[in-house]
């Protein structure tokens, strides 16, 4: 495989061993499988069902069908839709964790992404658990216009409902993090962690630049910018999340009785 930052070519077993962050140090998009076995304690999990939901909910039909968009999705990935679920010990705190996969239609907001997400907060909540995201989306999913900007507020909502329990709803903004998922709960986290070199915003640079005509810095949007200017907590590498997350969940999870997380 090739780093998509130098052009070296990396054995994909090595790649796998440094999860997957080349020796240049560019960290590659990753899925939820992945993902999960890199975050989870000892890489063991339990993945969550998905709850139902309907394909094309408006029957969508400007250019490719929208079923075939997903059918491929599916295919080329092995997930039922953007956003995956599983719950795991993380520092050896029990914690629901979700990973949005940009693989999957650009990780795009959709119905079916939001009701994972509320499902998810729920379980959370059942657990008496964290809630956890992973961040990697496009946007709001054009083929479901209004009802998939809908889920803005209604993931909004569930991540109320966690901060009522005093539950820690804990971000990781990965690259890239962009349009409607900025603007609703990858903002909305009692911390927010980035990757390095993760593009994180509302809108692209082209769009902004045409806008604004005025020359952005080399650096804006990424990760390390948003950090000196305190969107981002803390940018930490993917070797070391585990540790930072443990720690992070230890305090947060400080004198709560975990005797119902299960």
């Amino acid at each position: 495989m090739t780093c998509p930052e130098t052009s070296e070519i990396v054995r994909r077993r090595d790649l796998e061993a440094a999860r997957w962050v080349t020796p240049s140090g560019f960290h590659m998009r990753i899925g939820p499988a992945q993902r999960f076995v890199c975050t989870f304690d000892d890489g063991r999990f339990e993945r969550l069902p998905s709850p139902p939901f309907t394909d094309d909910p408006l029957s969508f039909g400007y250019g490719k069908p929208y079923r075939e968009s997903l059918a491929a999705a599916r295919t080329a990935t092995g997930e039922s839709e953007a956003l995956g679920a599983a719950v795991g010990e993380i520092g050896g705190v029990t914690s629901v964790v979700l990973v949005q996969d940009f693989a999957f239609v650009a990780g795009s907001l959709s119905v079916a992404v939001g009701e994972t997400f509320v499902a998810a907060a729920e379980d959370a909540l059942r657990r008496n658990a964290p809630l956890i995201i992973f961040t990697a989306s496009g946007g709001a999913r054009m083929q479901e216009t209004s009802l998939a900007l809908m889920q803005m507020a209604r993931t909004t909502l569930a991540v109320r409902l966690l901060k009522d329990a005093g539950l820690p709803y804990l971000v990781v903004l990965t690259d890239p993090t962009i349009g409607g998922v900025t603007a609703s709960y990858a903002m909305l986290g009692d911390a927010h962690i980035a990757e390095p070199g993760a593009v994180v915003g509302f809108t692209g640079r082209r769009v902004i630049f045409e806008t604004l005509r005025q020359t952005l810095p080399a650096e804006y949007q990424t990760a390390e910018f948003l950090e000196g200017r305190g969107m981002v907590d803390q940018v930490v590498a993917r070797k070391d999340l585990p540790r930072v997350l443990g720690s992070m969940l230890a305090t947060h999870m400080m004198g709560r009785d975990r005797r119902t997380a299960a």
